[in-house]
């Protein structure tokens, strides 16, 4: 099986793992920033073993080397202003915003830069998955002054991610997948340690629990599930990938309905059913 034939199910697995992110943020002993910071800075060991593992000789230029880091500049500061939006905003608010906005920008702009042809049998499947997502999130949605702010860091820190995706799909082209995880995330550490450090966070967890915590959160989320979608955004077209992501809501839902008890109802349930097929549509195409 030729490596691009692994893109698509490891694109599912990489938004899979992801949609635990709202999970362990809201359960957190720490700030948010500093959360993010910890996301980073316990993923980095595990990233720069794997990166010497299997791209022992790969050195990006100055240039990629620069881009890399602006890759995780762009990736800090999408963490940084969405973990705050989860403690003003809901969940189901803050990843709604969060995955709708680069599942319409995503597309465009990849059409743009890199002229990847969006097929006409591509719409329907949007417009089916866009569906599932409004089933699946709608009734926890809700729109209040208290709220607003949330809701405006959650769609700000959306914008910072459509960069990251764009910018992670242009380097991939020329960087390994690990070595390039590995340097991005030095960048977003060391910014988002900044951003903790400015804002008067907690930085340290005061329990083991604290600290499992954020292990999980960095092994889950950042090891295995940004590493699988840098991996599937070097194969696969920017509108297909962005469509992909959208499996995350998916498991952010049923993680909160397992491991907090939170209602999901059966047109809820029909809403992730509809996401799926939508998602299969789109790549049958």
């Amino acid at each position: 099986m030729s490596a691009s034939r692994y893109a698509f199910p490891a694109l599912l697995l990489g938004a899979a793992c992801i949609g635990f992110a709202g999970i362990f943020v809201r359960v957190s002993e720490v700030g948010p920033a500093a959360t993010g910071f910890w996301r980073m800075a316990l993923a980095l060991p595990f990233l720069w073993l794997l990166s010497a593992r299997t791209s022992p000789a790969v050195r990006p230029g100055q240039s990629r080397l620069g881009a890399s880091l602006l890759l995780g500049a762009f990736f800090a500061a999408d963490l940084a202003v969405w973990h705050h939006s989860l403690h003003i905003t809901t969940v189901a608010n803050a990843t709604l915003l969060a995955n709708c906005v680069p599942v319409f920008f995503v597309p465009l702009l990849g059409w743009l830069i890199w002229r990847d042809k969006i097929e006409r049998a591509f719409v329907p499947s949007f417009l089916i998955t866009l569906l599932g997502v409004a089933l699946l999130t709608g009734e926890n949605v809700t729109l209040s002054p208290e709220r607003f702010r949330g809701d405006l860091l959650a769609t700000v820190a959306a914008a910072f991610y459509c960069a990251y995706l764009l910018l992670m799909k242009s380097v991939r082209r020329e960087v390994d997948v690990a070595r390039l995880m590995a340097v991005s995330g030095v960048g977003a550490a060391v910014v988002l340690l900044a951003v903790a450090l400015m804002s008067g966070e907690k930085l340290v967890p005061a329990s083991l629990h604290g600290w499992a915590t954020l292990a999980g959160l960095a092994i889950v989320t950042q090891v295995l599930g940004q590493t699988l979608i840098a991996y599937g955004l070097g194969h696969l077209p920017a509108h297909l990938s962005a469509l992909c992501l959208m499996f995350q809501p998916i498991v952010s839902a049923l993680a909160a309905w397992a491991l907090f008890g939170e209602q999901i109802s059966p047109l809820q349930f029909a809403g992730a059913a509809v996401i799926v097929a939508g998602v299969w549509m789109a790549k049958r195409h």
